[in-house]
């Protein structure tokens, strides 16, 4: 009969060796890029939690402005819309 079917023992040997290599490869690449994964999504949080607090200081501030000078603010308001509606209007 073939030996093809068959493998010898020392190829089988190698190719079970390959194999556990491989899988041990697949393995520290999984955990290599789960570390990564990790690491960038906390430095993301951190960045979504730093823009959001500037975002509602900045918040607060406008309110207080608002508040200290409404008639100014108005006036700020109904010009930077008066600028972009001629913007607007030209384009």
């Amino acid at each position: 009969m073939s030996r093809i079917n068959e493998p010898n023992t020392a190829e089988g040997s190698a190719t079970s060796q390959l194999r556990d290599k491989a899988s041990e490869m697949a393995g520290n690449l999984k955990d290599a890029a789960s570390e990564q994964y990790g690491h960038v999504k906390d430095t993301a949080e951190e960045y979504y939690n730093q823009g959001r607090e500037r975002a509602q200081e900045w918040q607060h501030s406008l309110e207080d402005y608002i508040q200290e000078q409404p008639v100014k603010a108005l006036l700020i308001a109904a010009g930077v819309g008066m600028v972009f509606g001629i913007l607007w209007k030209r384009s």
